[in-house]
């Protein structure tokens, strides 16, 4: 790397760097030595053989570049389709080809275990296509002039209009001056308020974080909700109006999640993920002892409003553990009121300070566990001395699954393949599920 000269003592540096690797986050990474030692830089937009030059600011862990010119790009640069890619926050990988994009996620997850000292079959990256983000949380923000609805600029509090995104469902992006309307009768900070939009088949679910709605402005809140066509609008988790119960199906079977609820973000992606989920559990009741006492048993845990727990309530008896308690009775009410289903318990734990405990994990032919990104190590530990002969393990972080997956494998459990899911097109996450079978 060569330092060019300055024109001011003070003005940002400039370097040429040469693009060595896509970071975890997406960041392009520079590495070359300093007399200090290695010294790695991030550089938003650049990709792995790229030679750009980029105008440095930050200072040590915080320091990276930003791109001013290209000199050599890599042949797998293509033109970003949305007009604010270059600020937007909300996708970070829109330049790169899609057979190079989905190898480097699929290189995510094996990397990930690697660094667990994992080696695992991979199977192919499962695409999502444009359009498809059905659930979305997007920022209003009052600046001077109009409010803007957006998301973040990238390492910034500021919010970028994504009136053209390309991410989201048609209804959800038709539905960004709706929200912009209905915030004026909202009190929020400078970082703006947080709505997080649903969209169900009977209409747009619209819950709204970091905002008071006044007590003397509900009334007008309730009219305009009614009048913008929302299905349901609620502050917190507080209903503020409901004209239609919001309705989402999982295989099927209508559920009404609470205000704000965690859901699958692509429906699409869901599906691959069940159909994952659904024929290892299958394949553990065929494989279950024709002398096994008692009906076949299946555990979700971390189940939310049911998003497998209902699905695998078809094939056996599900009990459901949540932290969530609302999450918790909007499955509970979809499977008393859904004909031709198995017996579905519930039970609302938090699984990080209290997880099942081999014990009581014994007469269970699988289980199933998605959790936060965090992952889900106190419940794994338990697992690791259970004798349940199939766990089905979902992760939207592949550090935290590697890390999880080593406890089951040290404990004598053996991997399947690990598949990815791209589940949020463009952006640096990645989904991942793996069956683990007791050996």
């Amino acid at each position: 790397m060569d330092r060019e000269e300055t024109s001011h003592p003070t003005a940002p540096a400039t370097e040429t760097v040469t693009i060595s690797d896509i970071a975890h986050k997406g960041d392009g990474v520079a590495v070359f030595e300093t007399e200090a030692g290695e010294k790695r830089l991030f550089v938003g937009g650049a990709l792995p053989g790229e030679t750009v030059r980029v105008t440095i600011s930050g200072e040590g862990v915080n320091e990276r570049g930003r791109i001013e010119e290209i000199l050599h790009a890599s042949p797998d640069r293509v033109e970003p389709a949305c007009p604010v890619y270059d600020r937007c926050g909300g996708c970070s990988l829109q330049h790169w080809g899609e057979h190079a994009y989905l190898a480097w996620k699929r290189h995510q997850i094996l990397e990930a275990f690697l660094d667990r000292g994992l080696e695992i079959e991979l199977g192919d990256c499962v695409a999502t296509g444009p359009a498809s983000r059905r659930r979305a949380v997007i920022a209003v923000q009052r600046r001077t002039g109009a409010p803007v609805a957006g998301f973040r600029e990238r390492l910034s509090h500021t919010v970028v209009e994504a009136d053209g995104c390309l991410v989201i469902t048609p209804r959800i992006r038709a539905s960004l001056p709706k929200l912009i309307k209905i915030s004026h009768l909202l009190t929020f900070g400078a970082k703006g308020a947080i709505f997080t939009v649903l969209d169900t088949e009977t209409g747009l679910d619209v819950s709204v974080g970091e905002a008071e709605l006044p007590p003397e402005r509900r009334q007008q809140a309730i009219a305009q909700a009614l009048d913008l066509g929302f299905a349901r609008f609620s502050v917190g988790r507080e209903i503020v109006v409901e004209a239609h119960p919001p309705v989402i199906r999982f295989g099927g079977i209508a559920v009404m999640p609470p205000p704000g609820a965690f859901i699958q973000a692509v429906a699409a992606a869901e599906e691959a993920m069940a159909g994952l989920v659904e024929a290892a559990v299958a394949a553990a009741l065929a494989a279950r002892p024709k002398k096994a006492k008692g009906p076949a048993r299946v555990a979700d845990l971390f189940a939310g409003c049911g998003t497998f727990a209902l699905r695998l309530s078809r094939l056996a008896q599900v009990h459901a553990v949540e932290n969530d308690k609302p999450a918790l009775e909007a499955l509970s009410y979809a499977a008393r009121h859904t004909q031709g289903l198995k017996p579905v318990t519930v039970e609302a734990r938090d699984l990080y300070r209290r997880p099942l405990m081999a014990k009581e994990l014994s007469g269970y032919d699988a289980v199933v566990f998605d959790p936060p990104r965090d992952g889900a190590a106190p419940q794994v530990k338990e697992l690791a001395k259970s004798s349940v002969p199939v766990i089905v393990a979902v992760s939207c972080n592949p550090a935290t699954l590697a890390r999880d997956a080593r406890y089951l494998v040290d404990a004598g459990w053996r991997m399947s393949v690990v598949t990815p899911i791209d589940q949020f097109l463009w952006s640096h996450h990645v989904e991942a599920v793996v069956v683990f079978e007791k050996r």
